[in-house]
């Protein structure tokens, strides 16, 4: 099987267990390209985009962030001070000299808006990419469109 996708798409989503991608969004093998990330984050994301577009020939991206993600339930300080208390002074040491952000955020909404913004801001990302943002709602299975 080629590594191209059929249908020239990939779906950005959490990497929750919760969702399945494929059964969510109704993705048969080889359809799309599928990135998963802490948050569905497009910032995280968009080196595996870039690769999808420019090398693998991707037209659209279909952000999908979702209800009760963990992402909505912290801010960078409270990670930090996690690795501190877990792994150590050095462990958040590095975080610090290496900038790492955890990309939380405390709005589903305005962050699904803020990533397709990211994204069509980005000249990594051609104006000819489609890109749309949605919300799935694990409570009920089905998604939402947001932009």
């Amino acid at each position: 099987m080629s590594a191209i996708q059929k249908n020239k798409y990939l779906v950005l989503t959490c990497m929750d267990a919760r969702i399945d991608p494929a059964a969510a969004f109704g993705i048969e093998l080889g359809d799309a390209h599928v990135i998963r990330n802490a948050g569905a984050s497009a910032v995280d994301a968009l080196r595996s985009i870039v690769i999808s577009e420019q090398l693998l020939g991707t037209t659209e991206v279909v952000l999908v962030k979702h209800t009760g993600c963990g992402m909505l339930t912290f801010k960078n300080e409270d990670a930090y001070a996690v690795v501190e208390k877990s792994l150590g002074a050095e462990a958040v040491q590095e975080l610090h000299a290496k900038h790492l952000d955890f990309l939380p955020f405390p709005q589903l909404e305005k962050a699904v808006e803020d990533d397709v913004e990211f994204l069509k801001a980005s000249k990594l990302v051609p104006d000819s990419v489609t890109i749309s943002g949605w919300v799935y709602e694990v409570e009920t299975g089905k998604t939402r469109r947001v932009v």
